[in-house]
């Protein structure tokens, strides 16, 4: 069974078109079965009211959908992120209310200058048309829900963003460091003995409770990734955002689907000290977010050293 994972931009009611409604928290999960490929797109249902679910949609995803209804503050916010996390892989569409050189002019610049443009009713067939993209190497698999099923016990979904992962395998849960054995693998409610990158899968976990896991927290092997308080990043500034930034003020910074409260520490080289520890690979993208901020909230980004 192959996978494909999509982030739904703009106008999230579009995702009924393409799959069944399931998980829905902060972000809702949509999916659809064919007979060798299982799809899965996310959407940011909290966005704009909150800008980190549209940061963990797009880290879930390969691929992106971005059907534009109107050119607003938001709309700009989304494109940045996109440029921010450089997903250059998707499609793009508008409504009839909305001015489409405007758009153009508002994406020039950007990886969404990269999107196929779609007229809206052509959507799903080039979405269809995408092909799968997996990453190998050890093990690494992102969590963004857990929760206890009676009679189970411990449920995780979420991704396997690199590698293999086979039942009885045994794994650590980082940042905590605890060890968990993988009881049984699910694909779109199917048993499977394994599933490989981007498989979007549940587990039943032994080892952990739900109370143990945070979105963002990764399933791997040990010693595969960096666990710590303190980053250092190769910052790039949002020319967008005004305000002035000063050492020891505090942000929340996403990593992942992690989010995190950081203060700066230094400025120049960019150094940051987290609230709690962050689990990520050098090179990995961190993105600074402002959320009380009433213009746009990106404050900046940078690859991890």
């Amino acid at each position: 069974m192959k996978s494909i994972n999509y982030a739904i931009l703009g106008d999230e009611s579009i995702a009924k078109d393409f799959g069944k409604k399931g998980t829905a928290t902060d972000i809702t999960i949509y999916d659809r079965k064919e007979t060798d490929v299982l799809r899965t797109w996310t959407a940011p249902s909290t966005f704009p009211d909150k800008i980190p679910p549209l940061f963990q949609a797009l880290n879930m995803a390969e691929y992106v959908i971005f059907h534009v209804t109107k050119l607003d503050k938001f709309t700009g916010e989304q494109i940045v992120a996109l440029d921010v996390l450089n997903k250059t892989r998707g499609v793009l569409s508008h409504s009839f209310e909305v001015d489409r050189n405007t758009l153009l002019s508002m994406i020039k610049g950007t990886v969404v200058e990269q999107y196929k443009l779609v007229e809206f009713e052509n959507i799903k067939k080039e979405v269809d048309l995408l092909q799968p993209i997996s990453k190998d190497g050890t093990l690494k698999i992102t969590i963004d829900h857990c929760f206890d099923v009676k009679g189970v016990g411990t449920v995780i979904l979420g991704k396997v963003t690199r590698g293999k992962v086979r039942v009885y395998e045994n794994l650590k849960l980082v940042p905590k460091g605890v060890d968990v054995v993988i009881k049984s693998i699910q694909m779109h409610d199917d048993p499977v003995e394994e599933a490989a990158s981007p498989a979007r899968v549940g587990l039943s976990v032994k080892g952990i409770i739900p109370d143990d896991v945070q979105r963002g927290d990764l399933l791997c092997m040990p010693d595969t990734v960096t666990v710590s308080q303190e980053i250092e990043l190769d910052y790039i500034p949002n020319k967008f955002f005004k305000e002035k930034i000063a050492e020891n003020q505090t942000f929340l910074v996403n990593i992942g689907l992690q989010i995190r409260p950081a203060k700066i520490t230094t400025l120049n080289p960019m150094r940051l000290s987290l609230g709690k520890p962050v689990v990520y690979e050098k090179g990995e993208i961190c993105v600074i977010l402002k959320p009380e901020s009433t213009s746009i909230r990106i404050v900046g980004s940078g690859k991890i050293k």
